[in-house]
């Protein structure tokens, strides 16, 4: 649960305007020489804050640009605009020292775990590397700490010594988030980190995260489509559509009263394990705009069941209609 109290009202990561625009060029035998085309506005004026000690989940649809805002975050890829305000600095313009400092506390855990990991390297060499980047110990300490990361995530000592293609999806993902913890990081962004896995494996993960969520004192950002997964972790939920939140609250209480329309169609389709109780599907009609030419006003406005013509012109602003749950959405204005 979140370790937010009413002494520690900043926020740990407050991010303010975020914007990641990717350049569309046309047709030409020298990049260099193409003309921009267009723009594919991947993540358009998101803001958000984490509190030290909670989870917060970002769900929505594929294509919405909830990796994309993982990434950026880190840097992995460069923001068009916007902060990224941690311990009072902002992550968009640290460089050299002090970006590789800041990435000690803030790490990311990738969704296939397969192509993160070096084929060529044993574990053990991949998770003293990261140590190894950062200056933190001798050899000696750096394998202790190795085998000390390996059983704390759940695998064997003799796991070490062997190569990614010998785990499983499983195991790989564990291998991943113990790269990612072996340096103790304060901040855990872990992207779509069980999609590809068996529920019964998901289910593990899951465990696993919040157990070592409690015993390191953690900070997660958690992106995942599923927004049933996203309530077993998460303290708050925002819900992304192309690009931005539409809604955030606690997660009990969007699950309760949920206010967008996108929101109330996602909770729709989430299944319930009981065949005698009957509940309405909101079928949203139309598929996603593209993000290269999106949508006036609304950007949801397209595809929603409640479409007024001030949605079609103008932006509605996120709105807080009870405490920590705020919805940007014409209707409750």
């Amino acid at each position: 649960m979140s370790l937010q109290t009413d002494d520690c009202n900043f926020p740990l990561l407050d991010v303010q305007g975020l914007k990641k625009f990717f350049p569309v060029k046309g047709k030409g035998l020298i990049e260099s020489f193409r003309r921009e085309k267009g723009q594919v506005k991947a993540v358009n004026d998101l803001s958000f804050q984490l509190y030290e000690g909670e989870t917060l989940g970002l769900v929505g649809e594929s294509g919405c640009g909830k990796s994309t805002t993982g990434r950026t975050i880190l840097r992995l890829t460069e923001p068009t605009e916007g902060k990224a305000i941690y311990k009072n600095k902002d992550i968009f313009k640290l460089n050299g020292k002090a970006l590789r400092q800041m990435r000690q506390e803030l790490q990311m855990v990738f969704q296939d775990p397969y192509s993160s990991l070096n084929p060529r390297k044993r574990i053990g060499h991949t998770l003293e590397e990261s140590l190894a980047i950062h200056s933190i110990g001798t050899k000696q300490e750096r394998t202790e700490r190795v085998m000390e990361i390996l059983y704390k995530v759940g695998m064997k000592l003799e796991h070490y010594y062997r190569y990614p293609h010998e785990f499983s999806g499983g195991q790989r993902q564990r291998l991943g988030l113990a790269r990612a913890l072996i340096v103790n990081p304060k901040v855990v962004i872990s992207d779509e980190p069980v999609s590809a896995l068996d529920v019964s494996i998901q289910s593990q993960i899951i465990n696993l995260l919040k157990k070592l969520q409690n015993e390191m004192k953690l900070t997660y950002l958690f992106i995942a489509h599923d927004i049933s997964v996203v309530r077993h972790i998460s303290d708050r939920i925002g819900v992304m559509y192309l690009g931005n939140i539409v809604e955030e609250a606690p997660t009990d209480k969007l699950f309760e009263s949920p206010l967008h329309p996108y929101t109330k169609a996602l909770l729709s389709a989430v299944p319930i394990p009981d065949p005698q109780i009957k509940k309405e599907r909101i079928i949203l009609k139309g598929e996603i705009p593209s993000p290269l030419n999106p949508p006036s006003g609304c950007v949801f406005h397209t595809r929603c069941p409640h479409v007024m013509n001030i949605c079609k012109t103008q932006t509605p602003m996120r709105k807080e209609m009870s405490i920590g749950h705020s919805v940007a959405c014409h209707l409750y204005e």
